[in-house]
């Protein structure tokens, strides 16, 4: 089965010899610097090497949610939530958006104990975070068999539709003056004198005074070849679409599995639990920085060899602007999902929710998640060079956090107030001796 597809977005005719901004890569983060920094009158190109959205912005679980957050990105997701509720009108179109809250499940006391410790990092926000049981999660999950006996209930959380919200965001900030690429790759930077002077693109020159790499997975690479050490792997998540069927309208996370309704009437259901790690030379490369983030997940991750190791080991990793770059080579991430992981979370969720066994799965997927050592992301600035952002390694959480991400680094280029502090996502804190590790909330 092919992976999702994205709306089309019809690239722009020519290549401007100069813009303000220059903003590689086209995912929700891309396009939402974008929209946000042309709105507020500068002058962008984004770039994409592929097409808009087509990679792990369109294959997500689509969920926009503020619960079981790090507590670090708590600020920034109400933000977000706050964008996300007016976003179809702001940009006249559509992404499928609604507010359906979300239930995480607890399958114990202590899990449940969890649970009610995370909530007071939203204490005095008026999200309505709160513990359930009995009649209210059965009236929030009907026909529940997962065998759950506590949950959160976040009401304020909500769903949209991934294959439509990054292209819905880059049209509108073509509306605002934007200049979108597609099929064209940023080969790297130009930088005199230790500032960002422009762009080299597969198609040519681009003079500008920004450039904020928003390349996702693909991000520590660029960053490599422009002298930027930028730690992040990758960590593929499989995905399945169920035909339409009558079933509960919020979103639901267990261990066994994870599952959203869809605007066509279907489900998107993912496991709980469980992600894969395929084995490259960045893997050792990055070790000893991984470590605790892999002390804190190694119960959900897998780790395999596979052929992932050959693509990457014979990737160059640095290049002049003339030569023909990775970036070309694979235009679409597009790896193959799990099948072990697609039956393991298929019987979980029809096990766990019976009207499932009136549908059936019409598609399946995989996507490569950015992660960071810290499982939060980098937005920031680049201290070596001037004029230089980053907004990468956003760990599986850069859907619904997307518009927020957008807009933090909009602030940060512009220099004017930023929406929330930032001091989190810094570039530096691999650097500066700050303790770097995942946070729970717990």
């Amino acid at each position: 089965m092919p992976g999702p597809k994205p709306t089309p977005v019809e690239a722009d005719y020519s290549l401007p010899k100069s813009v303000d901004v220059a903003v590689i890569g086209g995912g929700i983060i891309g396009a939402s610097t974008a929209l946000e920094l042309s709105e507020r009158g500068a002058s962008v190109l984004l770039c994409e090497k592929g097409q808009i959205g087509a990679e792990q912005s369109s294959r997500n679980w689509g969920w926009v949610r503020l619960g079981l957050r790090d507590p670090r990105e708590v600020p920034l997701m109400v933000q977000s939530l706050g964008l996300w509720q007016g976003l179809d009108q702001r940009i006249s179109r559509k992404t499928g958006y609604t507010r359906s809250g979300i239930v995480f499940g607890a399958a114990n006391e202590k899990e449940r104990q969890e649970l009610e410790r995370w909530t007071r990092h939203v204490e005095g926000l008026q999200t309505g975070a709160r513990i359930v049981s009995g009649s209210e999660l059965d009236a929030l999950v009907p026909d529940n068999r997962v065998g759950l006996n506590f949950a959160l209930h976040m009401p304020q959380d909500g769903r949209a539709e991934p294959q439509w919200a990054a292209p819905a965001i880059a049209e509108a900030a073509r509306d605002k003056g934007a200049v979108l690429m597609t099929n064209c790759a940023v080969r790297s930077l130009d930088v005199q004198e230790g500032r960002v002077a422009g762009v080299v693109t597969e198609r040519g020159r681009v003079a500008c005074d920004w450039v904020v790499l928003a390349g996702g997975a693909w991000s520590r690479l660029f960053a490599g070849n422009a002298g930027i050490d930028l730690p992040q792997l990758k960590v593929m998540n499989t995905v399945l679409r169920t035909s339409p069927v009558d079933g509960p309208e919020a979103a639901f996370w267990s261990k066994g599995f994870a599952i959203r309704k869809r605007v066509d009437g279907g489900y998107t259901i993912a496991s709980g639990h469980e992600n894969i790690v395929d084995l490259v030379p960045d893997s050792f490369r990055l070790a000893a920085r991984f470590l605790p983030a892999l002390a804190h997940e190694w119960r959900s991750l897998r780790f395999r060899l596979s052929s992932r190791w050959s693509v990457e080991a014979g990737q160059d990793r640095t290049w002049l602007p003339t030569d023909v770059t990775p970036f070309e080579h694979c235009r679409i991430l597009d790896p193959e999902p799990s099948q072990k992981i697609l039956r393991q979370a298929w019987a979980h969720a029809r096990r766990g929710l019976p009207e499932l066994e009136q549908t059936e799965i019409v598609q399946s997927w995989a996507g490569m998640i950015d992660v960071t050592p810290d499982a939060i992301p980098v937005i920031s600035g680049v201290d070596q060079i001037e004029g230089m952002f980053i907004a990468t390694g956003f760990s599986g959480h850069g859907f619904g956090i997307g518009p927020g991400a957008g807009r933090l680094m909009a602030d940060l280029v512009a220099g004017t107030k930023p929406c929330v502090d930032p001091t989190a996502f810094r570039l530096s804190r691999f650097t500066d001796g700050s303790k770097v590790r995942p946070d729970a909330g717990f």
